[in-house]
């Protein structure tokens, strides 16, 4: 790939790392994110996968504003911290390292987009790590692709009542958490996939979130293995992943499947201020471990507003 500086207007686009990510600076004398119009940067996100935007006048209000500007609606977790009246989250998953993921893709409220903006970069290490679906349905093994293509997968996982009640009454905009109701999360739920949400007699609720680990992207069928089978579960219990009928993922595919991201997988080197932009129906995404605990990263989730992709 050469220097392209036609794809979004005030900025130098160069490739990042060794796959199709983008580098995006800017060019001549506009620094602050409002020069990018959104419909090219979503493009060239469309190209990329990811875009890392670097040397950007970026605080935490530019970059929701920013956030919001290429979104039609912004989604926002109860259950991490909140940063004023902003789309920001801090993330606070603690130091470990943390695998390839999806946001929020073991569950039917994943966004199409997930956002990143670096307050402090680490001193060392801790660099976020992508992963192209792409690349990796691409270089599995014919048997792997085989039988993700014939079958689905189902994350199971347990709930705690005020965990999920939290969750809905955000999401339905009420503070009167106590009122809110299973059928209420079920109205929630009706997004891409199949859930089943079981209530328990402790008030709890257990649920399946059925859907296809290989799959078309927000941009096209192209096939992306994007998925949150090796991720972790931060906030909330761990799933158990399965296919449809209830037998675990083989080892030997787990391995495989470890082996091939790991391959695939590149990193973000963080810079102070730098945000970046994931498709996150493409693009997995996950952490080395924190080795500096003054790394500050925000983290912001959304869903693409779709007029920008007929402009």
């Amino acid at each position: 790939m050469t220097e392209n500086t036609e794809i979004i207007e005030n900025a130098v686009v160069t490739p990042y790392g060794s796959g199709t990510g983008l580098l995006v600076q800017p060019r001549g004398g506009r620094r602050d994110l409002s020069a990018l119009v959104p419909a090219e940067v979503v493009r060239a996100l469309g190209r990329a996968g990811f875009l890392l935007l670097r040397g950007w006048e970026a605080g935490l209000e530019a970059f929701s504003a920013f956030v919001e500007s290429h979104s039609e609606r912004v989604t926002l977790d109860p259950a991490r911290s909140f940063h004023g009246g902003t789309t920001a989250q801090k993330v606070d998953a603690g130091y470990d390292a943390v695998g390839l993921h999806l946001e929020n893709g073991n569950s039917p409220f994943a966004p199409t987009l997930t956002w990143f903006y670096c307050q402090k970069a680490a001193s060392a290490g801790s660099q976020t790590t992508v992963c192209d679906g792409y690349r990796v349905w691409e270089a599995l093994s014919p048997q792997t692709r085989a039988l993700f293509d014939a079958r689905d997968i189902v994350y199971t996982r347990r709930v705690e009542e005020a965990k999920w009640k939290g969750f809905a009454a955000f999401h339905l905009g009420t503070e009167d958490v106590a009122s809110v109701t299973v059928e209420q999360l079920r109205e929630l739920a009706r997004g891409e996939g199949e859930t089943v949400i079981e209530p328990l007699g402790d008030g709890a609720i257990r649920y399946a979130y059925r859907i296809p680990a290989v799959h078309g992207t927000v941009f096209g069928a192209r096939p992306a293995f994007a998925n949150s089978i090796l991720g972790p579960s931060n906030h909330y219990e761990k799933p158990r992943i399965t296919f449809p009928d209830g037998v675990d993922v083989p080892e030997a595919v787990l391995a495989e499947l470890a082996e091939v991201t790991e391959e695939q997988t590149e990193q973000l080197d963080w810079v102070d201020g730098d945000v970046a932009l994931i498709d996150n129906t493409r693009v997995m995404h996950g952490r080395r471990p924190i080795v500096d605990a003054q790394r500050t990263i925000f983290n912001a989730q959304s869903d693409l507003d779709r007029q920008l992709l007929a402009v």
